[in-house]
C-alpha cells in the first residue's frame, strides 16, 4: 500500500515537472508589452494634442447622459413604462426590453441628425478641410434644430428668466446650457401627456371590471386579475405596439 501511494506521488511530480518545462518552452516566444507612457513633449504641439485628447476621453464618459437629455430617447422609454403600468403586467416587457426598444428607436429617429453631423462637420475635419471650431459649431447645428423643434418656448422662456440672460434674436443662437433643461422638462411634459391617453381606455376596463364584481359580491378577487386578460385582448386587437410605435415616431417629425 505503501509502495503504491509513493509511485502515485512520484508519477504526479513528474507531470508537473513537464508541464511546467512544456509550459516555459511555449512561452519563449517574445510577448508585446503595452503600456502608457509619460515623457516630454517634443513640440508644443504634442503637449496640446495631449491635452485635447484626455479632454475627449473625459467628455466621452458623458456620452451616455447626452444620449438620454439631448435626443428623443427620454419621451420614447417613459411613454412604454407607462403603457407597461397601465396594462398592470408587472414586469413584462423587462426593462431590458423597453430600453433595448428605445434606444434602437432613438437610433432611427436621430439618423437623419446623425448622417448631418458625419458629413457637414465629422468628415470635413477628419479630412482637414475645416478646423475643429469650425466642426463643432456646423455639428452643433442639427442638434440645436432637433431640440428646438421639441422644446416649447415657455420652457425656453423659463430658464431664461432665471439666468437672468436675454433671449437671442435667432433661436439658432440658443445656448445649450439653457436648451438642454428646456428641452428636457419639454419632453417630460409630452411623454406624461402620451402616457395619460393611453391610460384611459385601460383604466375604463379596470372600472368595468371592478363595478362587475363589487355588483357580484366577490370583494376578495382583486379586479386587477379578471380586467389583465381584457386588457391584453385589447391591446393585442387593435395591434397596440404598432400604433405606440408609430405614434412615438410620428411625435418627432
Amino acid at each position: 500500500m505503501k509502495r503504491t501511494a509513493w509511485i502515485m506521488i512520484i508519477m504526479t511530480a513528474f507531470i508537473l515537472i513537464s508541464s511546467a518545462v512544456v509550459y516555459a518552452e511555449t512561452f519563449q516566444m517574445p510577448v508585446p508589452r503595452i503600456g502608457i507612457e509619460v515623457g516630454e513633449a517634443e513640440s508644443p504641439q504634442d503637449y496640446v494634442n495631449s491635452i485635447k485628447i484626455m479632454m475627449l476621453l473625459t467628455v466621452l464618459t458623458l456620452v451616455p447622459s447626452l444620449l438620454i437629455l439631448m435626443t428623443s430617447f427620454t419621451r420614447i422609454v417613459i411613454v412604454l413604462s407607462f403603457l407597461r403600468n397601465a396594462l398592470s403586467t408587472q414586469q413584462t416587457p423587462p426593462n431590458q426590453v423597453l430600453i433595448g426598444l428605445a434606444l434602437f428607436l432613438t437610433i432611427f429617429i436621430m439618423k437623419p441628425v446623425y448622417t448631418d453631423v458625419m458629413d457637414n462637420a465629422v468628415n470635413p475635419y477628419l479630412a482637414g478641410n475645416i478646423t475643429q471650431d469650425e466642426a463643432v459649431e456646423i455639428g452643433s447645428e442639427p442638434i440645436k434644430t432637433f431640440m428646438l423643434s421639441q422644446t416649447r418656448e415657455k420652457d425656453l422662456g423659463l430658464f431664461y428668466d432665471i439666468s437672468g440672460e436675454q433671449p437671442p434674436l435667432e433661436r439658432m443662437d440658443t445656448g445649450f446650457t439653457v436648451l438642454i433643461p428646456a428641452f428636457v422638462i419639454s419632453e417630460l411634459k409630452t411623454a406624461f401627456q402620451m402616457g395619460f391617453m393611453l391610460f384611459m381606455p385601460f383604466i375604463v376596463i379596470d372600472l368595468i371590471v371592478a363595478s362587475i364584481l363589487m355588483a357580484m359580491g366577490m370583494f376578495m378577487l382583486p379586479p386587477v386579475m379578471i380586467s389583465l386578460p381584457f386588457k391584453l385582448l385589447l391591446f393585442v386587437m387593435v395591434d397596440g405596439w404598432y400604433l405606440i410605435v408609430k405614434s412615438l415616431v410620428e411625435s418627432f417629425v
